[in-house]
Formats: C-alpha cells, sequence, structure tokens
C-alpha cells in the first residue's frame, strides 16, 4: 500500500506532523526577539524592545507547545 504524498488530510493528521513544524516556531520567535532587542539597543526605541519582550514570551509559550507535541509523538 503506497501513500499519496499530496493527500493532505494524512499529512497533516500524521502523529508526527504537528511536532515538526511547531518546533521551528519558537525557534524563530527567539532570532527575532533577538534581533528586535538589538535594533532597540541600536536605536534607543522604547516599542521595539517590548517587541523583543513579547516575542521572547510567544517563544517560551510554544516551546512548551512543541515539548508537548513531542513527547505525544
Amino acid at each position: 500500500m503506497t501513500i499519496n504524498p499530496f493527500d493532505l488530510k494524512s499529512a497533516l493528521l500524521a502523529k508526527h506532523a504537528q511536532h515538526v513544524v511547531l518546533v521551528h516556531f519558537p525557534i524563530a520567535l527567539f532570532i527575532s526577539s533577538v534581533l528586535f532587542d538589538l535594533l532597540a539597543i541600536w536605536k534607543g526605541s522604547r516599542s521595539l524592545s517590548k517587541a523583543a519582550y513579547y516575542n521572547l514570551i510567544g517563544a517560551a509559550i510554544t516551546a512548551l507547545v512543541a515539548v508537548i507535541t513531542g513527547v505525544l509523538a
């Protein structure tokens, strides 16, 4: 039995599919947080500092979600 690679239902509902996607999201949020923080220091902008803070909070929350999906997979 062969699996069709274009079958979205089996691709999205696979046991490991969510973890593979979710593990990269906190990494991207962390990297953007570092960039926002460096820009905030360079420009002296309070709003960029807040953006860095909220990106870091988002990265922490989504990292927990990625760990949970990894344990479940």
